[in-house]
């Protein structure tokens, strides 16, 4: 059996010839007494340290001591700087491939790198730690046995709206990241899209000095965000309790909202159309107002 001290191994179980290996370290979400002893010692061994943010990611190699090469690898540069990347892999470089936070790839960049790198036949290894919408979700209250994670929501408030729409029947809980200078935006059309009476829980600033919690309904946490003069400050995960699941008569009957919002526009004012499909549905008439307004726009 391989002792745990050992490098990795191939689906064969050859060591990747001289090649080095492509390690995805996971550093802290805030708090540096998080970083792992494993994830330090690596950091310690590589030759290369490819960061999203070299600036960044250079405080957390000085906190430990450490001078290394620094290649940066972000969304905008990626694919133009793999390539590289991958070249010094199989000179025998070993790479560490770190994130401003928590664990690479998670909403941040990577995803090319390791696909191509595992093209070539290359060793990835990953060296887990922290990661923000896991540690969130330990904390929150909410059902983990099923999770949708959805990344960031789209900036603009129609695409937004739309996203959240094609998950409102969703019945895992859903997981967002948010920054602080949309998240009051982002939770007023949780509210519009989702209803005011869903549960969310907001997990603020984690693992630092200022974590912050917010539980309830939608419009509770929206009224204790205005009310927390701290509530647009520090990044966001976003965890929304899943849609209630339908019986099989409920669902046979259920209706398509935006379809039937369609087909009464050409005959009807925006008003009156809000009116029939709030009776129709039980939903509020002034969440419909407002979507009737969206698809007549769009």
């Amino acid at each position: 059996m391989k002792s745990e001290g050992e490098g990795p191994v191939s689906v064969t179980g050859s060591r990747n010839g001289g090649a080095g290996v492509l390690y995805i370290v996971a550093t802290p979400i805030g708090n540096l007494n998080d970083l792992s002893p494993r994830a330090a010692a690596i950091l310690s061994r590589v030759d290369v340290v490819a960061a999203e943010d070299t600036r960044h990611s250079g405080r957390l190699l000085q906190h430990l001591g450490l001078q290394k090469r620094l290649v940066a690898l972000h969304d905008h540069n990626e694919r133009d700087r793999a390539s590289g990347i991958l070249d010094e892999l199989e000179r025998g470089h070993s790479v560490a491939l770190i994130s401003d936070a928590g664990t690479p790839l998670i909403s941040d960049p990577g995803y090319v790198l390791v696909r191509e790198a595992r093209g070539r036949g290359l060793t990835v290894t990953p060296i887990p730690g922290p990661c923000a919408l896991v540690t969130a979700l330990s904390a929150a209250g909410l059902p983990t046995d099923r999770f949708l994670f959805v990344g960031f929501l789209p900036a603009k408030r129609t695409g937004r709206r739309a996203a959240l729409e094609s998950l409102r029947e969703e019945a895992a809980t859903l997981v967002f990241y948010e920054s602080p200078h949309r998240i009051l935006d982002a939770v007023g059309d949780i509210a519009t899209v989702l209803g005011e009476t869903r549960e969310i829980v907001l997990g603020r600033e984690l693992t630092k000095t200022f974590e912050t919690f917010y539980s309830g309904t939608v419009a509770e946490v929206r009224s204790a965000l205005e009310a927390d003069p701290h509530g647009a400050k520090g990044e966001f995960v976003v965890m929304i309790r899943g849609a209630e699941p339908l019986d099989h008569d409920e669902a046979a009957g259920a209706l398509d909202l935006d379809r039937l919002i369609r087909l009464l526009l050409p005959e009807l004012p925006v008003k009156k159309v809000a009116k029939v499909a709030a009776e129709l549905s039980g939903r509020s008439k002034n969440d419909l107002y407002q979507r009737a307004l969206e698809l007549k726009q769009g």
